[in-house]
């Protein structure tokens, strides 16, 4: 009597009235907690939400169409869930992040190219009061926010992995090098020159080993408690530090960049960033040596600044997010799984410095025989590189096409910023490549060394596409542990039912367990980990050639005479960093995929 009167309809309106009643409910709360007041209820109203949500999930469901009207109206609660989430904390800290972005950007741009009206002082100043800021976000942060009792009771598992962490801390530790050869060197110019020069440093100190702590111990946390204020806080870090690396970028590719002599093609004398008029001068000995160290130390405070950003963003994203309360799986990195990639890279990486070191001594000489030779060994080195990553890549691709992993299909804030800044930054090195491809091919590629830049740059196009394509596939791959043990669950059910109905042999009984052991990986496994190895290895030293100083664009001609000096300066001034930046993001990317593989 009780089964015919739950599948009568009256009582499928019922439990329909019900649920209905209860979204009314959720939607009126959701979208009643605008004002600042409630701010402090977010986070138990997120709870009850989805408290709310489980129950409507496990309500009993009388007909296959009620439960699709059921997941429907979850998916319509959970869209609902979202938009409240964002706010109008999400459009203001997006206000204010685009603000001092272009002010930012329109400063050091002015003091880079109007030294009398804007200067390097008021560059300075202008980041000093950022700095600030920030700083005074931040500790605020740590001492009041994120000891709230319900603050950050949710962590996201995928932000901010150990290893990216420790990159963070390498990097912040050699900054802090560079900063305190920029006091030493600015030390010495105080008398006759600004001291927001000495100042600014010193800030920038006490601001490099605020941030490393705070990303540190907080770059998980899902902040549900004054959402508002630290989404425009976030923004905030995160436009300071893409300030910070646009003033770094400039300042470094200023230092670099060669200036043509109107009676020659090229010369070859470096032009160094002044330091003040040149009347004044250094009052110790030691200014030259701290000049020339701190230049070598600026792609590393480059990178910092990058890899702090792209944590600010994710934890800006993830503020008010609810995560799925699961266990972390423990990825174990075992180098014994592979040989033949890393031995292969690392060859690589030590046949690449020596070239490099060739090139930097022979190439600042007024030899053209010399200089020629130097850009012969860089450009064949390159087209080597390149060539043997392509090939890989491609092998990487092809275990790919055999392997049946699903795909992720889960929200990850992390994932998705890895996948963004790896196309973006990868749109850096096309542009320099393509615009090769044009002026060599516009002017006939004629001699050697023009035809090696040729194939150099059409490569380049080629493996950026290749390695794009096999680092996003691997990071939408399930990882192979998981899938390890869902079937070693399965396989473990399946042999206790076999077993209640016959004994099994000894040798039948190791078939179910075999196929699932963690420690002999399968032959697909090997070999995605030995190419993720290899890649990182050459992503490695073609980081290394262009951040410490290799620029072939300038020193071979043909792009200068095609394009003429002003603008070709600016295009690979411009695509030059994000291409450098690409090469590290590379490394990062596909340590994760070596994790996962």
């Amino acid at each position: 009597m009780r089964n015919a009167t739950r599948s009568s309809p009256s009582g499928r309106e019922d439990i329909m009235r019900t649920v209905a009643q209860q979204m009314f409910r959720t939607c009126n709360k959701l979208f009643s907690r605008k004002t600042s007041n409630d701010v402090v209820e977010a986070h138990p109203s997120n709870i009850e939400t989805a408290a709310q949500m489980d129950s409507i999930q496990h309500l009993p469901s009388p007909s296959r169409s009620f439960n699709v009207e059921a997941q429907e109206s979850s998916r319509h609660v959970e869209a609902v869930t979202e938009r409240a989430h964002h706010g109008g904390g999400w459009l203001l800290s997006g206000i204010i992040c685009i603000n001092i972005l272009i002010l930012g950007c329109a400063l050091v741009s002015g003091s880079a190219f109007n030294s009398v009206a804007i200067t390097a002082v008021h560059r300075q100043i202008f980041l000093i009061v950022l700095l600030l800021l920030t700083m005074l976000w931040m500790l605020s942060y740590t001492v009041v926010t994120s000891r709230k009792a319900q603050a950050v009771l949710l962590k996201d598992s995928h932000a901010g992995p150990v290893w990216l962490r420790g990159g963070l801390l390498l990097f912040g530790l050699l900054s802090l090098l560079m900063v305190i050869f920029k006091i030493a060197t600015y030390v010495g110019y105080l008398h006759c020159d600004s001291a927001v020069k000495v100042a600014f440093p010193v800030v920038q100190a006490v601001f490099l080993f605020v941030q490393t702590y705070f990303l540190w111990f907080h770059a998980k946390d899902c902040v549900q408690l004054h959402t508002n204020f630290t989404r425009c806080g976030l923004t905030l870090t995160l436009s300071t530090n893409l300030v910070l690396w646009m003033a770094a970028v400039t300042e470094e590719s200023i230092h670099q960049t060669e200036i043509p002599d109107l009676n020659v093609n090229v010369s070859h004398k470096m032009y160094r960033a002044s330091y003040g008029d040149n009347k004044c001068k250094c009052s110790h000995s030691a200014c030259d040596t701290f000049k020339d160290a701190f230049y070598y130390l600026y792609p590393f405070n480059i990178e910092y600044s990058l890899f702090a950003s792209a944590m600010a963003y994710v934890m800006w994203k993830n503020v008010g997010r609810l995560v799925e309360d699961h266990s972390h799986h423990s990825i174990k990195f075992r180098p014994k799984d592979v040989c033949f990639g890393p031995i292969t890279g690392i060859l690589l990486v030590v046949a690449g410095l020596v070239a490099f070191i060739l090139y930097e001594v022979d190439i600042l000489t007024e030899d053209e025989q010399s200089r020629n030779r130097a850009l012969l060994i860089h450009f064949i080195m390159n087209i080597v590189i390149v060539s043997l990553m392509c090939l890989s890549t491609v092998i990487g691709c092809i275990v790919y096409r055999l392997d049946h992993r699903e795909h992720v299909s889960e929200k990850n804030p992390t994932r998705s910023l890895d996948v963004k800044l790896l196309v973006g930054a990868s749109i850096g090195q096309l542009i320099i490549s393509y615009f090769t491809i044009v002026a060599v091919v516009a002017t006939g590629a004629r001699g050697y060394l023009n035809a090696l830049n040729l194939s150099w740059a059409v490569l380049t196009v080629l493996q950026l596409g290749l390695q794009n394509y096999f680092i996003i596939e691997g990071l939408h791959r399930e990882p192979f542990h998981v899938m390890q043990e869902d079937a070693l669950h399965t396989n473990a059910h399946a042999f206790r039912e076999h077993q209640e109905m016959s004994v099994v042999p000894e040798s039948q009984k190791s078939k179910y367990f075999v196929a699932s052991s963690p420690d002999k990986p399968s032959w697909k496994r090997r070999v995605l980990k030995e190419v993720c190895a290899f890649l990182l290895l050459a992503n490695i030293i073609l980081w290394i050639m262009p951040a410490f100083g290799a620029r072939p664009q300038f020193d071979h001609p043909i792009e200068i005479k095609f394009y003429k000096f002003t603008m070709w300066a600016a295009i690979v001034n411009i695509g030059l960093p994000f291409g450098i930046f690409y090469r590290m993001h590379s490394v990062a990317s596909l340590f994760e995929v070596y994790l996962i593989s």
